[in-house]
């Protein structure tokens, strides 16, 4: 069985900093890719940041200069850094693993920027 585990959400003061960590066990394909979604009140699930493998990475337009990602493949692990955080980046985010034939999702947890 997949299991992501995600830790690091909480409460941050805007123009602070958090780090976000997700952990993957089980059969995984060396080939994949992972990432970062988040979800606001009223709004759709957005894609907040991912990275291959291979390293490659995609960030959302919001948080480019601001958010990065990065991975540990041996530990098929995914680390999200978020400085300058803003009120409007408020959300549950949702650690993502996915290949070709699956996808999977981490339970979510809450980032709040107060301001």
């Amino acid at each position: 069985q997949v299991q992501l585990v995600e830790s690091g959400g909480g409460l941050v003061q805007a123009g602070g900093s958090l780090r976000l960590s997700c952990a993957a066990s089980g059969s995984i394909p060396s080939i994949n890719a992972m990432g970062w979604y988040r979800q606001a009140p009223g709004k759709q699930r957005e894609l907040v940041a991912a990275i291959s493998s291979g390293g490659s990475t995609n960030y959302a337009d919001s948080v480019k200069g601001r958010f990065t990602i990065s991975r540990d493949n041996a530990k098929n692990a995914v680390y999200l850094q978020m400085n300058s955080l803003k009120p409007e980046d408020t959300a549950v985010y949702s650690c993502n693993l996915r290949w070709a034939i699956a996808t999977y999702w981490g339970q979510g947890t809450q980032v709040t920027v107060s301001s």
